[in-house]
């Protein structure tokens, strides 16, 4: 898939406001038929641009009390070896939710979520400290999400 259409660009506007869209309205609001509109989806998944579907859960609901924590991690070296070492063992631990390679101080920025204070001592013992080539950790704690990861809806 080389470039995405106008209505390839609505399908993922409207699927990043809710994924749980049904293929029949959302094929009424970007003009196409529903299996048209199916088949769009599956080769927006195909070729990667699509990568999941996930939930969003209210940071203050009881089914979530997880901390987050920002952590900065400086390496030793920014050789592709290092960092390709780095990323293939972070995907290993689910605690890291996500990771981002950065510019400035910091090589990576790691969105890590755990049960509480204290499950972070063992994540920095067990996980980030033995994370090849890790020169620096440094870590910050959330106290709250001010603004969920889906764009506002701007219909």
């Amino acid at each position: 898939m080389s470039t995405l259409d106008a209505i390839d660009q609505n399908l993922l506007r409207l699927l990043r406001l809710n994924a749980r869209t049904s293929n029949v309205q959302l094929a009424a609001e970007v003009g196409l038929s529903p299996s048209a509109c199916l088949r769009r989806i599956k080769l927006l998944e195909e070729a990667g641009i699509i990568r999941g579907y996930t939930v969003l859960l209210d940071s203050g609901s009881h089914a979530q009390n997880n901390i987050t924590a920002l952590v900065n991690i400086t390496l030793e070296r920014q050789t592709e070896e290092y960092l390709n070492r780095f990323e293939a063992a972070v995907r290993k631990y689910p605690e890291i939710r996500e990771c981002f390679l950065m510019t400035g101080q910091a090589d990576y920025l790691l969105w890590v979520e755990m049960a509480g204070p204290g499950d972070f001592e063992r994540i920095h013992k067990e996980i980030l400290s033995t994370l090849p080539g890790v020169l620096r950790i440094q870590s910050s704690f959330s106290i709250r999400n001010v603004l969920a990861t889906r764009p506002k809806n701007k219909r």
